[in-house]
C-alpha cells in the first residue's frame, strides 16, 4: 500500500450533503514510497453559515473562516497535490464526494482511485465490530492532537496506515487494497469519461440506448456506487448484461435524500416506460372498494383510479391493479368471514346466495342475519384493507434530514406535487396549483416513510 504515491486526506464541512453543503477545511499528508513528502492544510470560506452543531463538533466557527480563501482560490493548488495519487480517506465516499462537487463548481473535473480506510479495516479485522476512526485509534494506540480537524485526522490516517503496514505481510495488505480500489468494467458503448462525474449522493440514474431510448431507471443513496455495480463483471445478472451491451449514455438527477430518490424513480418509470423496468410501471386499471360504515346496508362499490379522491381515503379499501384482482379479494373475504355474495353485490337474484347453499354464508340473504349485523361484520373484514387517511391538515413539505438547507418535498393527500428550494419556488408551485394525482407507488413509499421512526425528519405545514 505504501509503495505507491498516496494522499491521505480529510475534509471538514458545513453538513452531510456534498451537493448542497460546502467544505470548511482541507488537510492532507502526501506520501511516496512509504515516506512523508509534505503536509498541507487550509481553512476555507464556504460562503454559507456553519450550523452551530458543526461548529461545536469541529471547533471551526464562522469567524474563523470569514477571512479564509474560497475553494476557487485554492482549487488548482489542491488539484496539483491530489493529481496522480491514490486518495486515502476514512469513509472516503464522504470526502471524495465533497471534493468532486467543489471541483465541479469551479469548472475542474476531478477523478481518482479511492481507498476507504473503513473498508480496509473491515477487510483486515473482520472479527471487529467497530471501525470508526475513534475506535481504530483506541484499538491501535494512535494519538490525535486535533481530532475533527482536517490535518489532525489526516495525520491519524497516516499513523494508522503505517501501523497496518507493520502488522500485516505486504501481500495481505496489497490483496485487500487491490480488491477495494479495483476499477469497474466500463461498457464499450459509452464514450470515454462518461462515468467520471457521477456523484456519490442520493438520486436517480438513467441508462439510454441507441436513439436515446430509455433502457433503465434506478435509484440509490450512492449514485456512483450503484451505477458502477451494474457494470461489475463479477456479478452481472441477465438484465445487467443486456444493459452493458445496449447502453450509450448515462444521466442522473441528484436528490437531497432517499425519499426524494424513491419518489423521483417512481415518477420517471411511469413517465418514460424504460425497456428493462418492470416494477413501478403505470397501471390504468387501478381501483379500490368504496364502502361507508355509515351506510352498512349498501354493498361496496368498485371505483377506478380516475375517481379516487385522496380526501375520502377513510372510506376506501384496498388498492388493486385490476378489476379482477379486486373482485377476487372481495370473494376471498366473503369466504373467510361468511359474508353474503348477494349483499356484497357479487351475485344477483333473490333467495339464498350460492355461498349459503354450501354453508359459507350466515344467511343474510334469507333473513337469518340482519343487514345491520352483516354490515358490521363486513366492516370488520374490510378493516385490514382500509386506506390510511392523510395524517396532516393539508399540504406539507418534507425535509428528510431536518436541515433547512435541504430542498422541500411538497406533498398533499399522499400525492407528490414537486420539490422546491426557495420561497420563490414554493410560490410558483402554488400558483400553478397542480391537482394531486394519486399514484399507488408514491402512496406506498410515503406510508412506509411515515410509519418508520425518523427523528431528524422535518415536516413543514404549508398554506393551501
Amino acid at each position: 500500500m505504501l509503495d505507491q504515491p498516496l494522499v491521505l486526506l480529510d475534509v471538514e464541512t458545513t453538513g452531510a450533503h456534498p451537493a448542497y453543503d460546502r467544505i470548511t477545511e482541507v488537510g492532507l499528508v502526501e506520501v511516496d514510497r512509504g515516506r512523508v513528502l509534505g503536509e498541507w492544510s487550509t481553512l476555507l470560506n464556504p460562503g454559507v453559515s456553519i450550523p452551530p452543531a458543526i461548529q461545536s463538533l469541529t471547533g471551526i466557527t464562522n469567524d474563523m473562516v470569514a477571512l479564509a480563501p474560497s475553494f476557487d482560490e485554492v482549487a488548482r493548488e489542491l488539484y496539483r497535490r491530489l493529481e496522480g495519487r491514490l486518495l486515502v480517506a476514512h469513509n472516503a465516499r464522504f470526502d471524495y464526494g465533497f471534493l468532486r462537487n467543489e471541483f465541479q463548481r469551479v469548472g475542474l473535473r476531478y477523478t481518482s482511485r479511492v481507498l476507504c480506510t473503513v473498508k480496509l479495516s473491515r477487510k483486515l479485522y473482520p472479527h471487529e465490530a467497530r471501525h470508526n476512526l475513534d475506535a481504530l485509534m483506541t484499538r491501535h494506540g494512535i494519538a490525535c492532537e486535533q481530532r475533527h480537524r482536517a490535518l489532525g485526522d489526516a495525520r491519524a490516517l497516516w499513523h494508522l496506515a503505517s501501523h497496518w503496514q507493520r502488522e500485516f505481510e505486504p501481500d495481505v495488505i496489497a490483496a485487500a487494497v487491490n480488491r477495494l480500489v479495483k476499477a469497474p468494467t466500463v461498457p464499450a458503448g459509452l464514450p470515454e469519461g462518461a462515468l467520471d462525474d457521477i456523484p456519490e449522493g442520493s438520486g436517480v440514474y438513467l441508462f439510454y440506448g441507441d436513439n436515446d431510448v430509455v433502457l433503465y431507471v434506478g435509484k440509490s443513496v450512492n449514485l456512483r456506487a450503484r451505477v458502477m455495480s451494474h457494470f461489475s463483471s463479477d456479478h452481472r445478472d441477465g438484465r445487467d448484461m443486456k444493459i452493458v451491451q445496449q447502453v450509450r449514455r448515462v444521466d442522473w438527477i441528484e436528490t437531497a435524500s432517499e425519499l426524494g430518490a424513491l419518489i423521483e424513480e417512481a415518477r420517471l418509470v411511469k413517465q418514460l416506460a424504460p425497456v428493462h423496468n418492470r416494477r413501478l410501471r403505470r397501471t390504468n386499471e387501478l381501483c379500490a372498494w368504496h364502502w361507508r360504515a355509515q351506510a352498512p346496508d349498501a354493498p361496496p362499490q368498485l371505483v377506478s383510479a380516475r375517481d379516487l379522491d385522496p380526501s375520502q381515503f377513510a372510506d376506501l379499501h384496498g388498492l388493486f391493479r385490476s378489476r379482477r384482482a379486486a373482485l377476487e379479494e372481495l370473494r376471498a373475504l366473503a369466504t373467510e368471514h361468511g359474508l353474503c355474495l348477494i349483499l356484497l353485490g357479487l351475485e344477483k337474484g333473490r333467495g339464498p346466495c350460492f355461498a349459503h347453499q354450501i354453508r359459507r354464508c350466515r344467511g343474510a340473504c334469507v333473513g337469518k342475519e340482519s343487514p345491520a349485523v352483516h354490515g358490521l361484520r363486513l366492516g370488520q373484514a374490510l378493516a385490514r384493507l382500509r386506506m390510511r387517511p392523510w395524517p396532516f391538515a393539508g399540504r406539507v413539505g418534507i425535509r428528510e434530514s431536518g436541515s433547512a438547507a435541504d430542498p422541500l418535498i411538497v406533498l398533499d393527500r399522499w400525492c407528490y406535487l414537486g420539490t422546491v428550494r426557495s420561497e420563490t419556488d414554493l410560490q410558483e408551485l402554488s400558483e400553478r396549483s397542480p391537482q394531486p394525482v394519486f399514484d399507488l407507488d408514491t402512496y406506498r413509499i410515503l406510508t412506509r416513510f411515515f410509519s418508520s421512526a425518523r427523528p431528524r425528519c422535518a415536516v413543514v405545514p404549508l398554506p393551501a
